[in-house]
């Protein structure tokens, strides 16, 4: 999977993600995109360095919205304590 593919399944997986984070989420919608952007290509080429899926899988995406409500979750126990 290329770069631009691995962004745009970022996209999404912000959008999805967001949606799945149990809890308020006082950040904002391009913050969480990142965050989705981040999941995706942590997902996608941590995955498959592990040998856990290969490219263009179904779990890739279950993955990267994994990786990105993981990623959200980190970032707001970080922010209530600053």
């Amino acid at each position: 999977m290329g770069i631009i593919s691995t962004l745009f399944i970022g996209l999404l997986v912000g959008l999805v993600a967001r949606f799945v984070k149990p809890g308020d989420d006082s950040m904002g919608w391009i913050k969480t995109i990142l965050f989705g952007i981040g999941g995706s290509i942590a997902a996608t080429y941590g995955g498959q360095a592990l040998g856990l899926y290969q490219a263009g899988e179904g779990a890739g995406f279950l993955g990267s919205v994994v990786g990105a409500v993981v990623l959200l979750l980190v970032a707001g126990k970080l922010s209530s304590k600053s």
